[in-house]
């Protein structure tokens, strides 16, 4: 049946795992709510989609053959299936959000429950009826997720406080990001993956390396200690305009650096490994070119997302 509700409710299920909704979200909860959960979201987003990525890569499995699904969707074609990365970062993020968020702000459990169920339903069931995944790939990526927060939820605390805290840790995490990205694979056909995994971890190493230089220099984005637990009682038209003001002006600002980023680095990594850049689409898809830009330029997009805006908020007086 070709019911448009169904179509456009699972299109925005879908759009719950892609680039749009991170550079909202993230920014979002970093900046107007709480920069401490925001943190370790990342964190757990970005080792989850990093495994979900090199499983892929190892176990290659094809999409659903079309004919006989209808695919509805083919921006991710050229992935391999198995697990669904889809599914897994909307199992993690919002059972993430819940384990992270109940106790720390004051809401009821069951509200936390049914948001974190209908989150996670709707992105599951999105990829299979946009025909990009089986059903089984769709319950493995869940599985998936759920072992992966059951190992690195206990040790978030720790890594974050390593972040912040440690001094070599921006010299430490950037190495560890690189290596993961330049080691992890080895494609024999160009796909998205390689580009998207090298993007999501150049964004936990600049989102890390900011963290960590706004602890360094004493800039406190973290609620203090003794307003918790955090209510979210007193919404009023000042405090969601000033909400709204900064995500307007916050993402101009993370979609400016990407651009300038994007504009600078290609060029560069042509340059430096001899490669024409007469047809940058053929240039991109080097591994040579592809890895360096998609990690330095959303590397930059992770420090101004925790460094750079919320400096601009202060100075224009809106943090």
């Amino acid at each position: 049946t070709r019911s448009r509700f169904l179509y456009y409710l699972f299109s925005l299920g879908t759009e719950l795992g892609n680039e749009l909704f991170y550079i909202l979200f993230f920014p979002f909860c970093i900046w107007n709510l709480d920069a401490w959960l925001g943190r370790r979201l990342i964190i757990i987003w970005v080792w989850v989609m990093y495994l979900g990525q090199c499983t892929k890569d190892v176990i290659r499995w094809p999409r659903p053959a079309s004919p006989p699904v209808v695919k509805l969707e083919v921006f991710y074609n050229s992935e391999y299936s198995m697990p669904s990365t889809h599914a897994m970062s909307g199992t993690a993020i919002p059972l993430a959000l819940l384990l992270l968020s109940y106790g720390r702000w004051q809401y009821p459990l069951m509200f936390g429950l049914i948001l974190a169920f209908c989150w996670c339903s709707l992105v599951c069931c999105s990829r299979i009826y946009m025909g990009m995944h089986s059903i089984l790939d769709v319950i493995a990526g869940f599985l998936y997720a759920i072992l992966i927060l059951v190992v690195f939820h206990p040790v978030v605390d720790l890594i974050d406080n390593f972040n912040l805290t440690y001094k070599y840790a921006p010299l430490i995490i950037i190495s560890l990001h690189l290596a993961l990205g330049i080691f992890s694979f080895t494609l024999d056909t160009w796909s998205t993956s390689r580009g998207d995994t090298a993007q999501i971890l150049g964004c936990g190493a600049g989102v890390a390396c900011g963290s960590h230089v706004n602890y360094i220099m004493g800039l406190k984005l973290d609620p203090p200690p003794d307003t918790l637990p955090l209510s979210l009682s007193s919404l009023t038209v000042t405090v969601f305009g000033k909400a709204i003001l900064r995500l307007l002006i916050g993402v101009i600002v993370l979609l400016l650096t990407k651009v300038a980023m994007k504009k600078a680095t290609i060029p560069l990594a042509c340059k430096i490994f001899r490669i024409p850049h007469d047809n940058v689409r053929k240039a991109r898809q080097r591994m040579e070119v592809e890895l360096p830009y998609r990690y330095i330029t959303y590397g930059m997009v992770g420090f101004s997302l925790m460094f750079i805006v919320p400096c601009l908020f202060h100075f224009i007086g809106l943090s």
